[in-house]
């Protein structure tokens, strides 16, 4: 008994989630992609992770063991995901938004709501993705924002709390 790859991307579709750009490289050789699949692993020491597709063009780029930053999008940086996620050369699509440089030398998008400079610390294939393990070396906290999410196969707004 299993389920079906097409059932599962639709259930998954209703899964809501965090939208990130998620970089690698250094000023000579910067690369990225956007990815929804990252979530916290551990709070001691910081670790994160995030899944990337075996077949992205970008892939191979950050199961090296480099730096690589997690960037969580604002809902008004729509366009920055969509340049990450498009067809667009890989420094083409660094026009999309301001950029600097973290600890690791990864590139980090200074408008992000939160930032996680990381190195990675292991990578674990499983099926059709690779599974990055990412030490967190900094956190950068960007202004309060609404919040760029996707669910059911979407972009939609969350709204900022006050605590």
């Amino acid at each position: 008994m299993g389920v079906d790859a097409t059932t599962y991307r639709e259930a998954m579709s209703r899964l809501g989630a965090a939208v990130n750009v998620i970089t690698t490289g250094d000023a000579g050789s910067r690369h990225g992609l956007t990815a929804s699949a990252v979530c916290s692993v551990t709070d001691a020491p910081p670790t994160l992770l995030v899944c990337i597709n075996r077949a992205a063009r970008a892939r191979d780029s950050f199961v090296v063991g480099g730096p690589i930053c997690v960037n969580t999008l604002a809902h008004a940086q729509k366009a920055v995901s969509m340049a990450f996620a498009g067809p667009l050369e890989m420094e083409e699509r660094f026009v999309s938004g301001s950029w600097t440089t973290g600890v690791t030398g990864a590139p980090i998008l200074e408008q992000a709501l939160v930032s996680f400079d990381c190195l990675v610390s292991q990578v674990v294939e499983v099926g059709t993705h690779s599974v990055i393990f990412c030490a967190v070396q900094e956190v950068g906290l960007g202004d309060p924002a609404e919040a760029l999410v996707y669910f059911n196969r979407t972009y939609h707004g969350l709204p900022h709390g006050q605590p």
